[in-house]
């Protein structure tokens, strides 16, 4: 967990909490990192019902009900799947938000248009989704953890936002 994590995701438990919002994951990149942070803290499953690790297409497209024309448009690491990747999860797990994430950690996997670092982020909370794409630096493992915390402080801010 890096560095003022915890205090992140105790404002997130405190927040979901004080919505009675339960929440899910849909992971690509991030491999289960998101699931393993929220259910890191006591009393965690108050708010955190689980989560899908969706690396391959099939399984976003089979589990959590990405559309083969999204990903053929747009790609896996587009604003548009992971809109739908945390809508997806959301639905099938039945909970209040769903957040997802699908990017190239690398090293392996870039291109000129889409770089080893480039990430999609998404948060789907009730009548609002919001997505981001952001471009991270450092190794493997860096990038992960890097995507991890920004999709939560996203999920923070979008969460502080609803009254």
């Amino acid at each position: 967990m890096q560095k003022g994590s915890r205090k992140l995701l105790e404002d997130i438990g405190i927040l979901l909490r004080g919505k009675r919002w339960t929440i899910s994951s849909a992971e690509s990149c991030t491999g289960g990192l998101i699931g393993t942070l929220l259910s890191s803290l006591p009393g965690s499953s108050d708010y955190f019902s689980g989560g899908v690790i969706a690396y391959s297409n099939k399984i976003k497209i089979d589990l959590l009900c990405v559309s083969p024309r999204t990903l053929k448009e747009f790609g896996a690491v587009s604003e548009e799947t992971v809109r739908e990747m945390a809508h997806g999860v959301k639905k099938l797990l039945k909970t209040n938000v769903g957040i997802s994430s699908s990017g190239i950690a690398g090293p392996l996997g870039g291109n000129a248009e889409k770089p080893v670092g480039t990430i999609a982020l998404g948060v789907d909370i009730p009548e609002k989704v919001i997505t981001n794409i952001v471009h991270l630096r450092g190794n493997r493992k860096e990038i992960i953890e890097l995507a991890g915390t920004k999709v939560l402080e996203m999920l923070k801010n979008s969460l502080e936002e609803i009254k």
